[in-house]
Parts: structure tokens; C-alpha cells; sequence
């Protein structure tokens, strides 16, 4: 299941890339602990150990970035139990203070889970759209409340 969701946010395109990548538990409703497993110097390749609660249910992802591009693009996959995401954040420099981020995913569900999807499929995308949309407005809040430059 693929979504696409973006968002403009009045911040320097590095400050949000650097917001966005490395300080995801702070601006998410989702992700509550995200911790660095191995750093490779190139980015790419820099595996991780992601958290996330929905609804009390917790569940752990192990990442791998796969795509990495100062200051444009970060790409993720993550695997879970019952699914494994792809992720990739898109940042495209408006003026010099006004950032456009752009998230696309690609959810592929594992086990009994495949047959939910198939069935409630277009009711859980729109709830992902949702969730997406609601995700990138708390990093648009985030990053707009933060002070001074982080680059």
C-alpha cells in the first residue's frame, strides 16, 4: 500500500532535513524511540532500531537507510513482525526559509495480514493518508516552534 503525503514549512531546507532525519521520536505521534545501531560514514547503509505505539500496541522495526542525499532526499525500510515499510523523505528548497517535505511510502503487509489488506485495503489507505498528512503537520510544528539554525 503506497501513500504520498507533503507538507511547505517555514524553515531553511537544511534545518528541516536535519529536523526530519535525526530528531524523529520528538516530532512523531508514532515512532517513541529511534536509536542508531551502526553508523556507516557514507549515510547509507547506517542501520537503526525504530519503536512505534499505535493505540497502546507497540511494535520494533529494524531500519537500514538506503538512499541519502544532503539535503534532499533520505530513504528508510524498515522490518517488522507483521509488516515492512519503505520510506523516502523528498525536500525541495522554496525560497531560502520555506521548505517543501514530501514522504512516500510503501507499506507491504507479512502473513494473515496480506489478506486484511486485500480486503480493507482502501479503508486502510485512507487511514494512512490520514495518518501521513497528520504526521507531517506535527513535523511542520515542530521544526516552525525550534530556534535558530541547526545546520
Amino acid at each position: 500500500m503506497k501513500t504520498t503525503a507533503s507538507v511547505e514549512i517555514d524553515r531553511p531546507i537544511e534545518d528541516v532535513f536535519d529536523l526530519t532525519i535525526h530528531h524523529v521520536a520528538e516530532w512523531s505521534d508514532v515512532v517513541i524511540e529511534d536509536q542508531i545501531i551502526e553508523e556507516t560514514p557514507d549515510v547509507v547503509g547506517t542501520t537503526f532500531r525504530s519503536i512505534t505505539e499505535n493505540q497502546g500496541e507497540q511494535m520494533v522495526f529494524e531500519g537500514v537507510v538506503t538512499q541519502y542525499q544532503y539535503p534532499n532526499l533520505n530513504a528508510i525500510q524498515l522490518v517488522g513482525q507483521l509488516f515492512d515499510i519503505d520510506a523516502a523523505y523528498f525536500f525541495e528548497r522554496i525560497t531560502s526559509h520555506k521548505t517543501k517535505v514530501t514522504q512516500v511510502s510503501d507499506v507491504r503487509p507479512k502473513g494473515g495480514l496480506k489478506i486484511i489488506f486485500l480486503l480493507f485495503g482502501w479503508l486502510m489507505k485512507t487511514a494512512s493518508c490520514k495518518a501521513a498528512e497528520k504526521e507531517l503537520n506535527n513535523l511542520k510544528e515542530y521544526c516552525e516552534q525550534q530556534e535558530g539554525a541547526i545546520s
